[in-house]
């Protein structure tokens, strides 16, 4: 494994989730470019998984319990429903190794869209499975998925952004870091 580029990828990660403490329209965040991220470049793909996870579960304490600690009242290890969105996260990851496995413009769009609509379809399923305010058949889930489109712009607006400065800054790193090409 090449140190030097799993500590650059893995950097990367953790500065785009720890931008979650930024103030931000909701829903503009790197979860899914840093999904995709991991899983175009990490070679070892236990890693496309394992760094956003955690920066993902590190930058949850950070907005828990600096952000919003008045509204938890405590600290707070999880978001509730924190399943549903790391499940997500793990969903784009798989996206992502399929989508991008060449890195050009055309699959970075792909999959950066792709993400947005998984952890549109994941997180909102959740939302309407475990919230009493939604009727459990498809009128509820139907008022949930509906209930989330007035975000899904700033989901895919974030996504679209975030990978565009991490895939463009790694991809620029390359040029001048041999180092970082892929081992």
């Amino acid at each position: 494994m090449n140190k030097k580029r799993f500590i650059v990828l893995s950097g990367f990660i953790i500065i785009a989730a720890l931008s979650r403490i930024i103030p931000h329209p909701y829903n503009f965040a790197p979860i899914g470019s840093m999904s995709i991220f991991g899983a175009a470049y990490f070679t070892d793909k236990k890693f496309s998984f394992l760094v956003p996870l955690f920066a993902m579960f590190f930058s949850d304490l950070l907005v828990n319990n600096l952000l919003y600690a008045n509204f938890y009242g405590g600290f707070t290890l999880f978001t509730p429903g924190f399943y549903w969105m790391y499940g997500a996260i793990a969903l784009i990851v798989v996206a992502g190794i399929f989508i991008l496995k060449k890195v050009n413009t055309t699959t970075v769009i792909a999959g950066s869209l792709s993400a947005s609509v998984i952890f549109f379809l994941v997180t909102n399923f959740g939302v309407w499975l475990s919230n009493p305010m939604y009727p459990q058949g498809i009128e509820g889930l139907l008022m949930s998925y509906t209930a989330g489109i007035p975000f899904f712009h700033y989901t895919v607006i974030g996504d679209l952004f975030y990978s565009g400065v991490m895939f463009g800054a790694f991809e620029y790193a390359k040029t001048k870091t041999p180092a970082f090409q892929r081992a």
